[in-house]
């Protein structure tokens, strides 16, 4: 299974307050910053650890620690307002950042800017991508990240369309995504519907 919609009450919860028009941007954000961590909590589940012994107050016991180096990876513009609960919840994390441009009238994207830690190679990558619409941008970015032979590719993105999803796994059915919903449809403008407008627009108050 590639797709994990998490079904989590919290998730439900800010959710709503992303969509609902009236969501100022301050308050955008702290919903947006609440959602990426749950989302987090399920994106990680199969990282790898390593054990180690660790004295407690008490007595001697059994510890454990994240063994898997993680690199997220947002897309710009939007993508960046998901790294902040990353850097707070990974040990170790890098950053690297992919612009993309999508073509409006083909739906295919473009690179116009990459910026990646040099040691990806056999990492865990994280594509950070509030929306998931066409699939034409996650698509790209998988690819350009595959370039780098990483361990492993998961999207961690807020809501996804079923164009795009059906997209994505078509193109790299390795590739693991996780959502908080997986809404309707596309318009005829490629939006996603229910969806929550411009994540970026909302998020940065433009």
């Amino acid at each position: 299974m590639t797709l994990h919609v998490v079904a989590h009450p919290l998730v439900a919860h800010y959710l709503t307050r992303l969509r609902d028009r009236d969501t100022t941007p301050d308050e955008f954000r702290e919903a947006s910053d609440k959602i990426i961590t749950l989302l987090l909590y399920e994106a990680t589940r199969d990282l790898g650890t390593r054990d180690f012994r660790v004295d407690t107050p008490l007595e001697t016991t059994l510890g454990h620690a994240i063994g898997d180096r993680v690199v997220a990876v947002p897309i710009l513009r939007a993508g960046l307002g998901l790294v902040g609960p990353v850097l707070e919840l990974l040990p170790h994390v890098t950053v690297g950042y992919i612009g993309l441009e999508r073509d409006e009238r083909t739906a295919i994207a473009s690179r116009y800017y990459v910026k990646l830690p040099p040691d990806i190679a056999n990492k865990a990558v994280m594509i950070l991508d509030p929306m998931l619409a066409t699939g034409g941008t996650a698509t790209k970015a998988v690819a350009i990240m595959k370039e780098y032979h990483p361990a492993s590719v998961r999207l961690v993105c807020v809501v996804a369309a079923p164009e795009g999803i059906q997209a994505l796994q078509a193109a790299h059915p390795d590739v693991q995504i996780f959502t908080a919903a997986q809404d309707r449809e596309l318009n005829a403008q490629k939006y996603i519907l229910p969806g929550l407008g411009d994540y970026g627009d909302r998020l940065f108050g433009t």
